[in-house]
């Protein structure tokens, strides 16, 4: 039951970094700085067209691939995921919920890496210094999911060790 939410959350964070990523893919100039030097000079640049296909290649790439464990469990595809997440188990809507939200957060963490490429651009307009919350939060979100993965699989193999000595 809680996938569910975990695929609400998903969808929105894709709505999140599609809307976050053309937005200001719309407003970035022809060529695109990714790295300043200390005076504020551009170092390193691409160009918008580049900066737009690899964006969406890299969003599209790590979603698939992010997902397709999701689905293969839901669509039972392999032996080993029907012994492993039976229907009903409650540590496969656990997992589900997991893969589906880490994905989520992954999506975010895009959404926030365009706003700071957008800040470096438009330094008129945003200050790329007062985003730097958004850079403490995303390990920090990263590092509470891998946690939660870690309390699932020991949960799990627990489950299955006090089955099998039964």
């Amino acid at each position: 039951m809680y996938y569910r939410f975990g695929k609400v959350f998903h969808f929105i964070s894709i709505l999140l970094f599609l809307f976050t990523f053309l937005y200001f893919y719309s407003a970035m100039p022809d060529i695109i700085a990714y790295e300043l030097d200390e005076n504020g000079y551009a170092t390193k640049e691409i160009s918008k067209g580049t900066f737009f296909y690899i964006g969406i290649i890299l969003f599209g790439v790590l979603n698939f691939v992010l997902i397709t464990p999701a689905k293969l469990i839901e669509n039972k595809s392999t032996k080993t995921f029907r012994q492993l997440f039976p229907t009903g188990d409650v540590f496969r809507d656990y997992m589900l919920t997991w893969i589906y939200s880490f994905t989520g957060v992954i999506n975010i963490s895009l959404a926030i890496m365009s706003l700071f490429i957008h800040a470096i651009n438009n330094q008129n307009e945003i200050g790329s210094g007062s985003y730097s919350f958004f850079f403490y939060l995303i390990p920090i979100l990263f590092l509470v999911w891998i946690i939660v993965l870690f309390w699932i699989l020991l949960q799990k193999f627990n489950a299955i060790r006090n089955n099998s000595t039964i």
